[in-house]
């Protein structure tokens, strides 16, 4: 694989040489997500300006060339999304704010900058459809509490200040079960 060596062997440790991740370890799934968004939050892991206890140090080590063969080798995985069953009402919600958003309390639709099916949109927007839930949620529960802060004007601040726990836990749920374009850069 591209990546391996210093850059590689930790990263299969936690996301898989497949790229799947794990939902109950809170690992996301790589997998077919846009190269130039995997290696810009790389970049803010190594730079500090995104935090993660397991990140952070795994990408302070990483040279720029390690960054782009990593990024490159987990986009170009294909996608095996196996989502877990949800309640259908949590998914009807979840499929409203992603789709319509709440205007009542300013959250424009997540399709508006992520695109249709929240498929990605290049390397600012990624793809979101098919991503474990819990690792959505921890995300959302960051930009909200503002731990993670590393968006282009901190549009995901200000649209997750504004959801509550449920509208969070619909949302994930509903993202998860979405198809992905998988293992297309």
């Amino acid at each position: 694989m591209q990546g391996e060596g210093q850059g590689g062997a930790p990263c299969l440790a936690c996301h898989g040489n497949d790229g799947a991740g794990n939902d109950g370890a809170g690992f996301p799934r790589l997998a077919g997500l846009n190269a130039g968004y995997l290696a810009a939050q790389l970049r803010d892991y190594r730079e500090g300006r995104r935090t993660n206890v397991i990140m952070a140090p795994n990408a302070a080590h990483l040279s720029d060339q390690q960054i782009e063969d990593v990024a490159a080798y987990y986009a170009m995985q294909n996608v095996v999304a196996k989502p877990a069953e949800q309640p259908a009402d949590l998914l009807a919600q979840g499929e409203k704010l992603v789709k319509q958003g709440d205007w009542d309390n300013y959250i424009v639709p997540c399709e508006t900058c992520h695109g249709p099916g929240a498929q990605g949109v290049g390397a600012t927007f990624p793809g979101l459809s098919g991503q474990h839930p819990s690792y959505l949620r921890q995300q959302l529960e960051a930009w909200k509490n503002g731990t993670r802060t590393n968006d282009p004007n901190q549009l995901m601040l200000a649209i997750a200040a504004r959801l509550s726990d449920e509208q969070i836990q619909a949302v994930s749920a509903y993202l998860s079960q979405l198809p992905t374009s998988g293992g297309k850069p």
